[in-house]
């Protein structure tokens, strides 16, 4: 394609964006397609020479588009809003135009100066304190774009954890980074996202995942008994995660709790979580839910949610930046320039080395729409869910399950008087997936207080209270339909055992994710060392779960009285499987995730014996539907 062509295509490409954008209401808002049906359509392997655009564009209509969840979509309710403001679409396209690779200061001065000044521009807009920006006087802090709210929580971790060893190794310079490490030990709510795990399983830390209150809010209390029971059994505290709007529910944590707890362990990092709601902060009358965020370290929001700003564009501001980026330089003679002492270099920010220039789709954004063109589109959407809110309310066959303070609302049937808890979650999945195999209106489910609900959502761009009606109709038709249908109670019976079946299987099949549930939480297995070698010379055990003080006696060496460098620092929950075995005739085997494999636990040594290692030996097994 030469340069007159791209004139043409483009142009042509611009047409079908707005097409699919005016026409979408006609389209089905999910696929009704299977996996593997795009494989069936398409060639096994590239074509050896070139083909016609217009074939290409052919095959987007008709093999594409069939496939695709329709994000945009008037009747979309699943998730969060995916923005897509047209002024956002045209940054991008100039970004990938101008293809500048934004590592340094050097490599695009442009694209690193007006991502410094985007984030100082929107911490100022939604209400951050001066520490959290760049340009201002004294500040150490400042703010960068990263890929992913799942990446900002990953790098504050990733240098929560080098501030907590380097801290440690201060205290006790002859002890192993790996001893130190299996010390750590980071917090958050069990309302938290996902990506906080998955955070802690990358850095390879033990995470404690507490209890919210009734309206799924962490509070000051429940963490700071968690941090000094931890503390007591010699675990050190280096990381707290917090959530402004979570996934689940849009509730918020206390941080004016949370934060002065923190402040009472030393270094402990301080995240702020605000993906969905940290635009709404735009609005004067929303700004209180950031009360206590002076007390954070870091904070992160994404306006590809509620600011119509497409993905990806994840804000993150920490209030020290040489924190962060002495936990993440890696610096080659060949990235190295004579402005490195001096300029900002975002390649020490985060987990890539390459970075497109995604600040001029934010700065696009905010000069077409303004602040208060952008605070009218979040105060639409919250608008219509309160309104969405008020029609549950009036069916007294349904409730509403937490508390609407922005787009999200959650709700579900109320069941009937002699139904069980169980059995109204079974009636509300029933009801979700009825509603979703029909392809008329997406939501997806959640869990609140340990009950199924469904989530309903305010996403499309220009939703009006008319999209509301249509999506509150479509579910009163499908409810009335379960609840007086004359199959009911046989397709309850049936989807019961059918999930019973998948729950066994589910037990029975691999390591179930013990980390993840505080329900099955033990805190013996913080408080119970790992298994130690009985040797001549070996520490006595109770020596393994001292605590990690500035007080803890040493010898002249700076030796750290703990864990013995024999002991494991896998995460607790597994270390706890390996302390049950006992002999021969206690084996256990386990299927980790992610892994096709089956690894069976035995005690080499004599029976009964605490103090033999556990020899893991694995077995390859056969691929199973289970496996993930």
């Amino acid at each position: 394609m030469d340069t007159e062509e791209f004139r043409v295509r483009g142009k042509e490409m611009v047409d079908y964006i707005c097409t699919y954008m005016t026409t979408i209401r006609s389209r089905r808002v999910t696929p009704s397609v299977e996996p593997g049906y795009l494989r069936a359509a398409l060639p096994s392997s590239a074509p050896e020479y070139p083909e016609s655009w217009d074939d290409v564009m052919c095959d987007v209509e008709n093999k594409i588009m069939p496939g695709l969840t329709h994000w945009q979509h008037p009747r979309f309710h699943a998730y969060f809003p995916s923005g897509n403001g047209y002024p956002s679409i045209l940054g991008d396209m100039l970004s990938a135009g101008i293809a500048c690779i934004g590592f340094s200061w050097a490599a695009a001065p442009a694209n690193t100066e007006l991502e410094i000044i985007m984030l100082d521009w929107m911490g100022k807009a939604i209400g951050l304190p001066p520490a959290f920006l760049a340009l201002e006087e004294g500040s150490k802090g400042g703010g960068v774009i990263e890929g992913s709210a799942s990446e900002c929580v990953l790098v504050c971790m990733l240098a929560a954890r080098a501030n907590g060893i380097k801290r440690l190794k201060h205290q006790f310079p002859t002890v192993d980074e790996g001893l130190l490490l299996s010390k750590l030990i980071a917090y958050c709510s069990k309302e938290a996202h996902s990506c906080v795990e998955k955070a802690a399983m990358i850095c390879f830390v033990k995470m404690r995942i507490l209890e919210p209150d009734e309206q799924g809010a962490l509070r000051g209390e429940t963490l700071k008994q968690a941090m000094e029971e931890d503390e007591e059994a010699g675990l050190v505290p280096f990381f707290v995660g917090t959530t402004l709007g979570t996934t689940s529910s849009c509730s918020f944590d206390v941080l004016t709790e949370i934060g002065p707890v923190v402040r009472k362990f030393p270094s402990v990092w301080l995240h702020v979580d605000a993906a969905y709601a940290g635009s709404a902060f735009l609005c004067p009358e929303h700004k209180y839910h950031l009360a206590g965020v002076e007390y954070a370290d870091s904070f992160n929001t994404n306006p590809n949610k509620l600011m119509l700003t497409n993905f990806d564009c994840s804000l993150l501001w920490v209030t020290n930046r040489y924190l962060l980026t002495s936990a993440l330089v890696v610096d080659p003679l060949y990235l190295q320039h004579c402005y490195d002492h001096t300029a900002i270099d975002y390649r020490h920010w985060g987990v890539p080395l390459s970075r497109r220039f995604r600040s001029l789709k934010l700065w696009f954004m905010l000069r077409s729409y303004g602040i208060t063109g952008l605070q009218k589109y979040v105060r639409r959407h919250c608008e219509l869910a309160k309104y969405f809110e008020q029609l549950v309310k009036k069916d007294e066959r349904f409730q509403v399950c937490n508390q609407v303070k922005l787009g999200l609302v959650c709700f579900r049937l109320v069941g009937g008087p002699d139904e069980t808890g169980e059995q109204v979650d079974e009636l509300n999945k029933k009801l979700l997936t009825n509603i979703n195999a029909s392809g008329k209106i997406h939501m997806v489910p959640a869990s609140v207080r340990d009950r199924f609900v469904i989530r309903f959502c305010v996403v499309y761009q220009h939703a009006t209270r008319e999209d509301i009606e249509i999506a509150w109709d479509i579910i009163t038709e499908f409810a009335t339909e379960l609840l007086e249908g004359p199959d009911k109670e046989r397709d309850l019976n049936e989807e019961r055992a059918r999930r019973h079946r998948a729950a066994l299987a589910h037990k029975r099949s691999f390591f179930v994710r013990m980390v993840s549930d505080p329900k099955i939480y033990n805190p013996a297995i913080n408080k119970t060392p790992p298994p130690v070698p009985t040797t001549p010379g070996s520490p006595p055990a109770a020596a393994v779960a001292a605590p990690v003080t500035p007080d803890t006696p040493s010898d002249a060496g700076g030796a750290l009285p703990t864990t013995p460098k024999q002991s494991s620092w896998i995460s607790w929950p597994l270390a706890f499987f390996f302390q049950s075995v006992d002999n021969d005739n206690n084996d256990l085997p386990l299927r980790f995730r992610h892994l096709d494999t089956m690894v069976r636990l035995k005690s080499p040594g004599q029976p009964g014996r605490r103090g033999s290692s556990p020899s893991p030996s694995p077995e390859r097994r056969a691929p199973s539907p289970s496996a993930h």
